[in-house]
This record gives structure tokens, C-alpha cells and sequence, in this order.
């Protein structure tokens, strides 16, 4: 089993977002995007300094180890965030466990945080952060249920808009990705459709589930392309980022995918266009060149497209790369120099970076005009067997950790 599939492969649990498709990512370059571009806006960029977030980390931290409720959150990844229009962030995960901390040392005497291992797991969920940045409340497990026996919903990248194009009344559209119970090297699941839920405003209800995207009928489950792993928005368009799972089957990199939506129409499947070689059409291809995980981000600073992900090579499960672009649809240059951020203890990786503009303006003085960005990354085990007694064990391994990031233009 290559390195980056045997960072993530569970005993039963089949926890979180894919490894195999967020390591090892290399990103080449794409056909051009002549409708797309900034005009002399765009310009390279890098990363040129970072900190860690410990105030946003030690958030999580606190509010997973609060033992008072039995019900809400205590770790979880796939991490993606969205604020809501009274301020509020919502953040949103994939497999998450609730259920009680208890204070070290654990069973074992190690000076960890742990729970015990009848600890709920569940597919999803999501945690409401107030306008001072404090976590308050998990709303009601799953929140999304499962659409049919043996699939599940991971929810990624969300996005506020108008409930319908001109609309004044706003609700909030989350990204779904199903997956279906499936046998090696599917081990976190057969990648099957693409869904969009609207969430009612303010109280955070499910009204729909849309599915915009279905693959199950392509026959080649590495080829079934997922979309949702992050959103940009311009000049009227929500550009939706997806891949497919390559890396599954051995393939050296799963490749990029891009649509595009108009605002408010995220729920509409007939209002997805997908890119397709220089066009865009009714059938998502592979942006040419372009091979990159599934689970990467990508935000739009002074007029350029900047992405990230893991790096390639042996640096795929501890540093995160940066390429740029004056599309979405590319062509992508890169990768730039990368960092490295900290990890609880040996033994573990880091994957899934995301970007986080819903806190970048509030958190550790990110945001603003001076290029600073909040990213977050997930930590997991990389043990083969024994994963989840490990991650109960010691609860710091199975939650986000953030860092600030200052991007400059190169050169």
C-alpha cells in the first residue's frame, strides 16, 4: 500500500476525509482560461511567513475537552468553515466522535486528555462559534443523515447566498459528499454523488438535500469525480472545486476538477457548468495537467487564484505547498517553497489544509489588507491497526490545529 493510503487506513471506523487523496498531491499546469483572467491584477504569490494560531487551536482544545455534555463535539476532521450573516461561524466536520474527556493521564499513564473507547462516532457534524470566536454549541448529531443503508454524507465547503437569485433572504449551502461501504482500496468509501443542503437561516435547519452531481454509473469508481472541496467567488460565479480518487488506485496523483455556478443557484443542478477542456459544459474533465488530492483549498487575494495542499514526495504528510494562478481553471504555477507545521507527537500526519476567511479577519490578527490568512490542517494516527484506540487514547490527535499564514507577491 503506498505511504499516503496506509496514513489513514482504519480498522472499522473508516475515519475522516481521504489521505490518499490530500498526499503526495502534485500540481502541474492546466490549459488556459482565456474568460477567466485578472488582467494585471494577477501576479505569483507565496507564502513568505507563518505562526501558529494558538488561541483558534486552544479553542477546539478547550471546547472538545469541556466534559458537561456527553452529546457535542470532541474531535473530528475535513474542516470547513463559514460565517453566517450575525456573525457567527459555522464550522463544519466530517467523522466525528462526541461523547466525555476525561483528564490525564489516561488508562495507560500517559499525560494525555483521553475517552474511553464506547465513545460515539458519527459521520458528521457541525459546531456553532459565536462572534468572539468561542465555540458554543454542537447542533444535533448527524446533521446530515444517511441518504441510504451503508452510504454516508461528508459535508465540505459551504457558502451564504441568496436563497434564489435576487432574493433578499439568505440561506446557508454546505457541500455533501456520499460514499458508499466498499472493499480495498476503497477503504473510506466508493465515491458516489455530489449533494448540496440548504440550511435555513438563523436556526441552522435542513430543509434539502440536492443531488447536483451523480456517479454512481461511472464504472470506474478512480474516475468518479467529487466536487465541494472548496468554493471561490467572482464577479457573480461560485467556482466549486472538486477531484477524483486516482490515488485510490494507485495512480501517482487523482486529478482537479473545477465548476462553476451563478449565485444563489448552488441547488439547481441544471445550473452547474463543469470545465471541459477550454469550455465549460455539462461533463466535468480533468483540468489538463492538473494533479492535485481531492481535499485542497483555494482563496482569491489581489486578483490571483492561490491553492493549497500537501506537498509531494517525502514531505507529503508534513508540509503544506502553495501554487497560484490568474484562473480557476488555471494554468496553475508552482509548487513554492513550503512549511512545515507542528505536529502533537510523532507518528502522526498532517493533511487537509483549508483555508478559514471566515476567522481571518478576527483571528490572531489575521486578515485584513497585509495578506494574512488563517489555515487549518487535521492530524490523525499513522498506524495501521489499532488507529482508533490510539486517537481515543489521546484526543489531541484527531482535531484541527491552525496556523496564520502571510501571503506577498514573489519575485
Amino acid at each position: 500500500m503506498p505511504e499516503d493510503a496506509r496514513a489513514r487506513k482504519r480498522t472499522g471506523t473508516g475515519l475522516g476525509l481521504l489521505l490518499a487523496l490530500v498526499l503526495g498531491a502534485v500540481l502541474l499546469t492546466a490549459l488556459p482560461d482565456h474568460h477567466g483572467r485578472e488582467g494585471g491584477g494577477c501576479a505569483p504569490h507565496k507564502v513568505s511567513s507563518w505562526s501558529a494560531d494558538k488561541p483558534l487551536t486552544g479553542e477546539f482544545a478547550r471546547y472538545g475537552d469541556d466534559a458537561t455534555r456527553t452529546d457535542d463535539w470532541t474531535g473530528g476532521d475535513g474542516t470547513h468553515s463559514v460565517r453566517l450573516p450575525d456573525g457567527r461561524v459555522l464550522w463544519l466536520f466530517s467523522d466525528t466522535y462526541l461523547g466525555r474527556v476525561h483528564g490525564p493521564p489516561n488508562p495507560v499513564g500517559e499525560s494525555y486528555a483521553w475517552r474511553d473507547r464506547t465513545a460515539p462516532l458519527v459521520r458528521n457534524s457541525a459546531v456553532v462559534m459565536d462572534g468572539s470566536n468561542r465555540l458554543r454549541t454542537t447542533l444535533p448529531t448527524p446533521l446530515f443523515p444517511d441518504p441510504a443503508p451503508d452510504q454516508w454524507r461528508w459535508p465540505v465547503a459551504a457558502r451564504v447566498e441568496p436563497r434564489s437569485p435576487g432574493s433578499s433572504e439568505k440561506v446557508v449551502r454546505v457541500l455533501l459528499w456520499v460514499r458508499t461501504a466498499g472493499q480495498s482500496p476503497w477503504i473510506y468509501g466508493v465515491p458516489t454523488a455530489t449533494e448540496v443542503a440548504t440550511l435555513s437561516l438563523p436556526d441552522l435547519r435542513v430543509e434539502s438535500v440536492v443531488k447536483v452531481l451523480d456517479q454512481s454509473l461511472v464504472q470506474d469508481p478512480s474516475r468518479r469525480v467529487l466536487f465541494g472541496t472548496t468554493l471561490v467567488e467572482k464577479d457573480g460565479w461560485t467556482y466549486v472545486f472538486g477531484g477524483d480518487d486516482g490515488q485510490a488506485a494507485s495512480r501517482p496523483a487523482s486529478s482537479a476538477y473545477v465548476a462553476r455556478v451563478p449565485r444563489g443557484r448552488l441547488g439547481e443542478p441544471s445550473a452547474w457548468r463543469y470545465r471541459s477542456g477550454s469550455r465549460w459544459g455539462l461533463e466535468p474533465r480533468p483540468l489538463r495537467g492538473a494533479k492535485v488530492g481531492s481535499a485542497f483549498s483555494v482563496v482569491r487575494v489581489d486578483g490571483t487564484y492561490v491553492l493549497f495542499t500537501m506537498a509531494s514526495g517525502p514531505a507529503a504528510l508534513t508540509t503544506v505547498t502553495s501554487y497560484w494562478s490568474c484562473s480557476p481553471a488555471g494554468p496553475w504555477h508552482g509548487p513554492a517553497k513550503g512549511f512545515s507545521p507542528s505536529l502533537p507527537t510523532a507518528g502522526v500526519a498532517a493533511y487537509n489544509p483549508q483555508a478559514h476567511p471566515a476567522v481571518s479577519n478576527s483571528a490572531s490578527g489575521a486578515g485584513g489588507g497585509d495578506g494574512r490568512l488563517v489555515l487549518s490542517y487535521d492530524v490523525n494516527w499513522l498506524a495501521t491497526t489499532g488507529a482508533s484506540a490510539s486517537i481515543n487514547a489521546n484526543v489531541t490527535l484527531y482535531r484541527p490545529r491552525f496556523v496564520t499564514v502571510r501571503l506577498t507577491r514573489a519575485g
